[in-house]
């Protein structure tokens, strides 16, 4: 009989990377229900559109969109309802300093399954990107790329 090897999950918010400039980043805990990790280690999870917030000196994920397990039946969770990250008090303090700073936000990144099999979620400390620094973006990516070709 073969031991059971859990394979690693990493969904990545790649359109975060796009939108925003991150300044500082962090690893959370999140606080699941029920069938929430199943469907995470299927990889059936999203991170568009979701964002974190600060509630009663607490840190919450809004829009994190975990689908339904597909073995769950009538114990299955709420697809896209808030949940609370965990963190260290310095970790809060210090997030919740920052965002009183105008224009940072703190948005999700990566989540992804630690070694212990605990689902985690890395946040960062963001600045919105102007048009102009998308642009930028765009451009510099496109040289890198053709630069990589002509020397393969």
């Amino acid at each position: 009989m073969k031991p059971n090897i859990q394979q690693k999950i990493s969904i990545k918010n790649r359109r975060a990377g796009f939108d925003y400039t991150f300044i500082e980043k962090f690893t959370a805990g999140i606080v699941l229900v029920g069938t929430e990790i199943k469907s995470i280690r299927e990889g059936k999870a999203s991170l568009v559109d979701s964002y974190c917030y600060f509630r009663n000196d607490e840190l919450y994920i809004r829009s994190l969109n975990i689908s339904a397990y597909t073995e769950g039946n009538v114990y299955n969770h709420e697809p896209t309802r808030e949940r609370k990250l965990l963190l260290n008090r310095q970790e809060l303090n210090k997030l919740k300093k920052k965002m009183q700073d105008k224009g940072l936000t703190i948005v999700p990144t990566v989540l992804f399954t630690a070694d212990s099999g605990y689902a985690k979620l890395e946040i960062a400390v963001a600045k919105g990107k102007k048009l102009y620094d998308k642009r930028e973006d765009l451009k510099t990516k496109d040289l890198n790329r053709e630069m990589s070709r002509k020397f393969k």
